[in-house]
C-alpha cells in the first residue's frame, strides 16, 4: 500500500485532496528501510494516522480496493504501534553521539522494565507478546557480568546518577574497581613524571663540562634509594579514598546538565576521577555512531573518487564529523 502511493503521483495528489477533505495532516507516507532503525514503526504510525484518507483513495480505484486495510489489519497495526511506539524515543536518545549515552543504559532498562514494557489491562494479546519478547531480549542482551560491571562504572561516573540504579550489593564492588582504576592512573602519572625527570637530568649530565678525576660521594648519597617509600603508598590510598568520598558527597546535578561540562569544571577537585570519566563515558551505547561513520565514508569514497588514499579518507571523515 505504501509503495502504491510512493510511486504514483496521481495517488499522491488524490491522497492530498482526501487529507484536506477529512481535515487530516498533509503528511506523506513513510517507507520502511532495513538500514534505518525504527522506520517500520514510523511507517505503521503514519498509516494509522492517514488510514481514513488511504481507504477513501483506494476504494475509488477498482484495481486497488484489495489494498484497503480491514479492521483486523488495523487492530494488528495498532497493537504493534502501541508496543513499539514508546521505544522510539529511547532508541533515538541512546543512538546519539554528541552527548553521553552509555551511562543512560541502566536507567533506560530500569524504566523499560518497570513502566514502558509492563503489560497493561487495555493491551491486546499481540501487544503483550511483543512487550514480553522485547523485555526478554534486553534482559538477555545485557546479562553478561562484565557488561553489567561496565554499565555500573559508567553510571557511577555520571554525576547525574552515581550509585542510583546500582544494586546495593554491587556498590562496594564498583567502588573497589574505581579505586583500582584510580591507582593505575596515579601510577602512570608518576612513571611519566619520573621518566621526564630522568630524561632532563640525563640531558643536564651530558651537557655538563668534563671534569678530571673521580668525584667524591657525599655521606647522604649512600642513603638514597630509588625504591618508593612505604608511606607514599599509604598516602596515595588515602588521597584516592578522600577524592572518591568527596565525589560521592557532592550533590547530583540536574538531568538537563551535561556531565562532561561538570567534569570539566571539577577537574581540579577530582583529577583522577576526571580521567576515568574521559575513559569510560566516551563509550557509545549503540553501534549507530560507527554506522554513521561508514555511511560518511561511503559518501566520500565514490566511483569518481576511488583513488583516495586511506590516510586522506581518514582526514576527510574526521573533518566531516567534527566540523
Amino acid at each position: 500500500m505504501v509503495g502504491v502511493f510512493s510511486h504514483s503521483w496521481k495517488k499522491k495528489t488524490a491522497l492530498k485532496k482526501a487529507q484536506q477533505e477529512l481535515n487530516l495532516p498533509e503528511h506523506s507516507l513513510i517507507t520502511a528501510w532495513p538500514t534505518r532503525w525504527g522506520s517500520r514503526q514510523k511507517m505503521i504510525g503514519r498509516v494509522l494516522e492517514q488510514s481514513k484518507a488511504l481507504s477513501q483513495v483506494l476504494t475509488e480505484d477498482k484495481k486497488m480496493r484489495h489494498l484497503v486495510p480491514t479492521w483486523q489489519d488495523i487492530d494488528v497495526l495498532e497493537s504493534i504501534n502501541s508496543a513499539l511506539g514508546p521505544l522510539q524515543e529511547f532508541t533515538d536518545a541512546l543512538s546519539g553521539e554528541a552527548y553521553v549515552s552509555v551511562s543512560y543504559l541502566k536507567p533506560v532498562l530500569h524504566l523499560l522494565r518497570t513502566s514502558i514494557l509492563t503489560e497493561k489491562d487495555e493491551d491486546t494479546d499481540l501487544t503483550k507478546e511483543i512487550k514480553s519478547s522485547a523485555l526478554a531480549y534486553t534482559e538477555d542482551k545485557y546479562s553478561d557480568p562484565a557488561t553489567q560491571e561496565l554499565l555500573d562504572i559508567t553510571l557511577f561516573l555520571n554525576p547525574r546518577f552515581k550509585t542510583d540504579y546500582i544494586r546495593a550489593e554491587n556498590v562496594p564492588k564498583i567502588k573497589d574497581r574505581v579505586k583500582t582504576e584510580m591507582e593505575e592512573v596515579a601510577r602512570k602519572e608518576k612513571r611519566a613524571r619520573v621518566s621526564t625527570t630522568d630524561a632532563m637530568s640525563q640531558g643536564a649530565t651530558e651537557a655538563a663540562p668534563f671534569t678530571k678525576g673521580k668525584g667524591k660521594r657525599s655521606l647522604s648519597s649512600f642513603f638514597k634509594s630509588k625504591a618508593v617509600p612505604p608511606s607514599s603508598t599509604l598516602q596515595l590510598e588515602d588521597a584516592i579514598k578522600a577524592e572518591l568520598d568527596n565525589y560521592l558527597m557532592t550533590p547530583t546535578i540536574d538531568g538537563e546538565e551535561d556531565p562532561l561540562v561538570w567534569w570539566r569544571m571539577h577537574n581540579v577537585n577530582f583529577p583522577w576521577l576526571c580521567k576515568l570519566a574521559r575513559k569510560f563515558l566516551c563509550i557509545p551505547a549503540t553501534s549507530s555512531p560507527s554506522e554513521r561513520l561508514f555511511s560518511a565514508s561511503g559518501n566520500i569514497v565514490t566511483c569518481q573518487r576511488s583513488c583516495l588514499k586511506p590516510s586522506k579518507v581518514d582526514m576527510l571523515v574526521f573533518l566531516t564529523k567534527n566540523l
